[in-house]
């Protein structure tokens, strides 16, 4: 079982991105990220005794029921990836479209303003460097995490030969021949 991206407030539209993605390699990808973005099953109603009542899940056709469970399922997957001073502002709505709507009204609200974002990647990519006892993996995997969020932001992570440099630093720092 995988877990779902937990949300940095400074890195929505990153966490949103992966969210997005996390959510696509679910069963069902194609109706939880409908559910996500236009909302859920409007539930069937039945008339019994002139009295007009919404279906019970047990009333519900196959289809139905797949796409009652994929709300369900959408709505716990963004819940998951929350932090929990956001999630105790948001756990009480149990309708993933609604929820990721909250969310991003509260990021846009609290988040670092775009300039503040682009500043504090900027200062990480300058001052990124290799941390003692790290593998290069790990290495790798940090660098390759800062220059995806600086992507996302269609930020300029300087020129290639700036990245390219301050990868092969590494290598040198850590006695690697090339």
């Amino acid at each position: 079982m995988t877990i779902s991206p937990m949300l940095d407030k400074d890195l929505y539209n990153s966490w949103k991105s992966r969210m997005e993605l996390y959510m696509q390699n679910s069963e069902h990808r194609r109706m939880i990220l409908e559910l996500v973005e236009h909302g859920p099953l409007i539930w069937p109603t039945v008339e019994e005794n002139g009295v007009i009542r919404t279906k019970k899940y047990a009333e519900l056709s196959a289809a139905e029921k797949i796409q009652a469970d994929c709300d369900m399922k959408a709505t716990n997957i963004i819940l998951q990836g929350l932090p929990a001073n956001i999630y105790s502002l948001v756990n009480h709505d149990r309708v993933a479209k609604d929820l990721w709507e909250r969310v991003q009204l509260l990021m846009q609200c609290t988040s670092l303003t775009k300039q503040e974002r682009e500043c504090k990647l900027y200062n990480a990519f300058d001052k990124f460097t290799h941390i003692k006892g790290e593998s290069l993996h790990m290495y790798y995997l940090r660098f390759t995490q800062l220059i995806n969020d600086m992507n996302i932001y269609k930020m300029k992570n300087g020129s290639t030969i700036q990245v390219i440099t301050k990868s092969l630093t590494v290598f040198h720092l850590n006695g690697v021949s090339l």
